[in-house]
């Protein structure tokens, strides 16, 4: 299903029952709310999570955590995105290969490094969010081909953020053009919107990249 990519699990077709299906369940709902609702609703939610899921390592806690970040980064909070991160890292170091299995109550690093990427490029670290996108490139052996277009989008923004729109507009319009037509809607458009709008009016490449979200 197209989208399903970045998101839901590879393996476990029926999803399981029980608390820690339950708390990672909630991670992966305030990660839609982020995407979705007002950032102070959507980092309301994702702090919820985060509570809920407790502070032992786990797939849950280090899911909700992330997602704190990027609902953080988005309402602007720096500080509390900053924290949030830091710890998530140290949480997702600490899960087991079990937890970090890709299952409905796993937590895969490839998926915390596309959260990772997105917290970090929305508070201009570009240079934690370059090292990222790269380990979670790394590490996708699929396809993935929205978590690519995803990760790409970050680049393209943590280059426009570094004073380079050119390449910028260039790496966006690639990444966007690169996904089936099925792929471009949703949060890939929405991430290749923001660099477009973001990008002076004057930047070569920028045309192309208007096109290429007309044409999706």
């Amino acid at each position: 299903m197209p989208g399903a990519t970045a998101h839901q699990p590879r393996f476990g077709l029926k999803a399981p029952q029980g608390l820690e299906y339950l708390r990672s369940q909630l991670g992966r709902r305030a990660g839609g709310q982020v995407q979705r609702d007002p950032p102070a609703v959507a980092a309301k939610l994702a702090d919820q999570a985060r509570h809920l899921a407790g502070t032992r390592p786990s797939a849950a806690a280090a899911l909700a955590t992330a997602v704190a970040a990027r609902a953080h980064a988005v309402a602007g909070n720096r500080p509390v995105a900053l924290a949030a991160i830091n710890e998530a890292e140290t949480i997702a170091d600490r899960l087991t290969p079990r937890q970090q299995a890709d299952t409905w109550v796993g937590y895969p690093e490839q998926k915390h490094r596309v959260h990772m990427s997105q917290a970090l490029t929305l508070l201009g670290e570009t240079g934690r969010a370059h090292d990222t996108q790269r380990r979670a490139l790394e590490i996708t052996r699929t396809p993935s081909l929205m978590t690519r277009a995803l990760l790409d989008i970050d680049h393209a923004a943590c280059r426009l953020h570094d004073g380079a729109p050119d390449e910028a507009a260039d790496i966006a319009t690639g990444a966007f053009d690169a996904l089936p037509g099925s792929y471009r809607h949703g949060l890939t458009r929405t991430r290749a919107l923001s660099v477009y709008r973001s990008l002076p009016s004057a930047t070569p490449g920028r045309a192309a990249l208007a096109d290429a979200l007309r044409a999706a």
